[in-house]
């Protein structure tokens, strides 16, 4: 791939998070400098307790052909999915590209990362020296993210190295999640032991949580606990007390993991792995602040803009799970979609569908003994199948037609050499683990700017999901109704059809004193060919007479199997002269398929009718039964052993030659 169009893909969850974001911002300002295009992979894992959401979700990281890209930068020290950063790192091996990993090091791959366990020496020796503590709680990350261990692992040491029991009932196991800080402070409280001169905490959210807790318990921080983090987030900045953490280059840290990369390409020696400085801030949670104030006029003017633009997210959010909501097909869905797609910012959008995303939708032209697909193994969990369907495209304010693609491409024209760099954010559309496709973002801030970003992908995936249901439940009705009203053999009304179909005509003639007529029909030799050549030459032999008059009925006359060799047919507004038409067609397609089927037997039948005016009261049913009288009159004067071939060169006899079929009139 020449140089000057440079594709480096970007593995990552949760951006929504200050440590993510701020280093994509590195990432970004790197590679705009250099003329690089990023495709950022995006998932938003660990947000629930189903394991089903986060197969879903990390799913995205398969669809990156590893192989395409000069290079891939993995920010995955937050994914708590073993199974899944394995498989990702054996394909980037296998991709044979420079790989820059952040904040984790993995042999063989480019690593920058800061020393977690020097950092957290530092702070826990101010609390132990500088303040004399030496009841020090510990709010931890997951088990296994490596900075989590460090952190922890420099705590423990720290308490050892100054004489200090460690005791596990003062450490909290948490995922870094906000909530953990709540749920920490809560089992503090709950414990026998003395109360906590400090907590430390592995992360700003974690501390700034647990802050909030304390106050609204009535404990003061720092005058009852000091409270520290880590990471020197804008939110630990600028809290209210403004909160004792480890600064770290986030920005510093994005854009030297592009720089790796450049490096590989362009022949360049460099080290594997890079270790960044970091520096404690102290703040007014421990009371040692030493950290700027921001201008106050500052303070108000961003914070204006930060709940400026949360509100227009909310706002968008609403509206948008409102137009989708209301959505019962899938062009409405598009329809009411692309309403919305200007307001996310960006110069290009795809909505793309793998091509088996409604996987357990009845197909129309199923046969009756098809079963609804909803077996775990009919739908995708694993990659995005072979082929992608576009529902949805948007490029530079048109909407225009995208063809399918192979799976593979991504997305048509992503690597073309003339095309344009920019940001390309791939996320998961997903219903639990059910893979459905994905969105695709070009060059807008809504991803990294917004809270509100994966919520707005949650209502595109889940109404896609209902609409998807919808479709499926409108199409199983129909084929229960199917069920109902048609025979399986034959093809044609059954009885409950028939009376549907008939009922409205009906009660018009009566009304308007209409003549109706009831043709009864039955076949001739049915049980001869069933005990000749079996009972599945009869069902062929059926559905042949159902057929014959699917032919036959063409001028609004509603037909039906009867039961067994027995077939009605109704017409409205009838006359004895259309009934003899009526007749005549249905003998000739007889003798039609006959001529080109060739069955080993000769397809015949028993015909009579009745024609009358009903009267209010009469029951349609009657009107069957004198026309079967009728051609049962018939059925006696012929012999049904002359329709059987009995040998391969036997010539069928015609019926012999009958007046007009006996009527009652």
């Amino acid at each position: 791939m020449p140089q000057n169009n440079i594709h480096i893909a970007v593995i990552i969850s949760t951006i929504d998070e200050e440590y993510q974001s701020s280093i994509l911002s590195g990432i970004r300002q790197y590679a705009f400098a250099n003329h690089i295009t990023l495709e950022h992979f995006v998932a938003f894992g660990n947000i629930s307790s189903d394991i089903r959401h986060d197969i879903g979700e990390y799913n995205i990281f398969s669809l990156a052909d590893f192989s395409r890209f000069d290079g891939v930068i993995l920010v995955i020290n937050t994914i708590q999915f073993a199974d899944c950063l394995e498989l990702v790192l054996e394909r980037v091996r296998n991709a044979g590209i420079p790989a820059v990993c952040i904040d984790k090091d993995v042999p063989g791959l480019y690593n920058i990362c800061i020393d977690n366990e020097t950092a957290m020496n530092a702070l826990m020796e101010h609390f132990i020296l500088h303040h004399g503590y030496t009841r020090i709680n510990y709010i931890s990350g997951p088990a296994d993210n490596i900075e989590s261990v460090q952190r922890l692992r420099s705590y423990r040491n720290m308490l050892t190295r100054y004489g200090i029991l460690v005791e596990e009932e003062r450490i909290y196991h948490g995922h870094f999640l906000s909530k953990d800080g709540a749920a920490a402070v809560q089992k503090f409280l709950a414990s026998p032991l003395e109360f906590p001169q400090a907590i430390v905490c592995a992360n700003d959210n974690m501390a700034i949580a647990a802050v909030n807790a304390l106050t609204m318990r009535g404990v003061r921080v720092p005058e009852d606990v000091a409270v520290s983090g880590f990471d020197y987030t804008y939110n630990a900045r600028n809290y209210a007390p403004s909160l004792t953490s480890v600064e770290r280059p986030f920005e510093r840290v994005g854009q030297l993991a592009c720089q790796k990369i450049m490096n590989h390409i362009q022949g360049i020696e460099q080290d594997r792995s890079t270790i960044l400085e970091t520096r404690c801030r102290f703040g007014q949670s421990c009371g040692c602040s030493d950290l700027p104030v921001m201008n106050s006029d500052e303070f108000r003017k961003r914070n204006y803009f930060v709940l400026e633009s949360f509100t227009n997210d909310v706002s968008l959010a609403s509206r948008l799970a409102s137009a989708l909501a209301e959505c019962d097909n899938l062009e409405d869905y598009a329809q009411n979609l692309r309403r919305f797609v200007p307001e996310f910012g960006c110069e290009e959008f795809y909505l793309c569908l793998c091509d088996s995303w409604n996987h357990g939708v009845v197909s129309d032209d199923m046969d009756d003994n098809y079963t609804v697909n909803v077996q775990p193994n009919d739908y995708i969990v694993s990659g995005y199948g072979d082929r992608i369907v576009v529902l949805l495209a948007y490029r530079n304010g048109e909407y225009p037609d995208i063809p399918d693609f192979p799976a593979e491409e991504m997305l048509p024209g992503l690597f073309d050499s003339d095309g344009a760099m920019g940001n390309y954010y791939f996320v998961p559309l997903h219903f639990r683990e059910r893979c459905m496709g994905y969105c695709v973002m070009k060059n807008s801030n809504f991803p990294t700017s917004s809270k509100l970003f994966h919520n707005c992908i949650m209502e595109i995936a889940n109404s896609l999901e209902s609409v998807r249901k919808i479709i499926c439940l409108d199409k199983t009705a129909r084929k229960l109704n199917r069920l109902y009203t048609i025979d399986a053999l034959a093809g044609i009304n059954n009885r409950n059809g028939f009376r549907i179909g008939t009922q409205q005509l009906y009660q018009y003639c009566i009304g308007a004193q209409k003549p109706v007529m009831l043709m009864f029909l039955d076949m001739d030799g049915l049980k001869s060919i069933n005990d000749t050549y079996g009972h599945k030459a009869g069902d062929t032999a059926i559905m042949g007479m159902a057929e014959a008059l699917r032919m036959a009925c063409t001028n609004g006359e509603v037909c039906c199997r009867f039961g067994g060799d027995e077939f009605i047919v109704f017409g409205a507004d009838y006359t004895e002269e259309q009934a003899d038409l009526l007749t005549e067609r249905i003998q000739e397609c007889l003798r039609l398929l006959n001529e080109e089927r060739q069955y080993p037997y000769h397809l015949a039948t028993s015909v009579g009718y009745h024609i009358t005016v009903p009267e209010p009261g009469t029951n349609l049913f009657q009107l069957v039964t004198i026309a079967d009288n009728v051609m049962y009159q018939e059925k006696k004067k012929k012999k049904t052993s002359r329709y059987l071939k009995h040998g391969k060169d036997a010539v069928p006899k015609e019926p012999e030659k009958k007046g007009t079929n006996k009527k009652g009139k």
